[in-house]
């Protein structure tokens, strides 16, 4: 018998974090969404998993794509809208998406519903990357520090 903890674990114990990572006028923009990081707690450094909740009325992100990093959804509760480039699309739960780095195409959902959603959200974790926000004229760089700054398409800083 091994004293290591049990790699297995109840996902709700991990406590939910509300974030609004955009500057103004974005900056509330992800009221009524929490996630929880399920695999930073148990050493996962590769890929990260979330478990994402949002409100009614609540949104994932402001629409983006990324130009490294591969993002896949798998929806658990609830009926968000999946907005992309090609238009919108009502999930149901056990339905999936996925976003291949660079391809452009900006998404995110959006909870038109009177029901909380839950969904998973994997993804790499790039050492440096862009998130571009066509819908707000942003672009989010992380170079290799890690740092992380968000300026215009004309370049100009937030």
């Amino acid at each position: 018998m091994s004293d290591k903890p049990s790699p297995a674990f109840d996902p709700l114990t991990i406590e939910a974090e509300v974030r609004n990572p955009y500057p103004p006028p974005n900056d509330t923009a992800l009221n009524g969404k929490s996630r929880r990081a399920l695999g930073d707690p148990h050493g996962l450094t590769k890929f990260g998993v979330n478990l994402t909740e949002m409100e009614p009325g609540a949104v994932s992100a402001l629409r983006h794509w990324h130009s490294a990093e591969d993002e896949f959804i798998y929806i658990i509760d609830g009926t968000p809208t999946l907005v992309t480039d090609s238009g919108e699309e009502v999930l149901q739960p056990g339905m999936c998406a996925c976003f291949p780095a660079n391809s452009g195409d900006a998404h995110r959902l959006e909870n038109k519903s009177d029901a909380i959603v839950r969904f998973l959200e994997v993804g790499n974790r790039s050492e440096s990357e862009k998130v571009h926000y066509p819908d707000d004229d942003m672009i989010m760089e992380k170079p290799a520090d890690g740092t992380r700054s968000f300026r215009h398409f004309d370049g100009t800083s937030y």
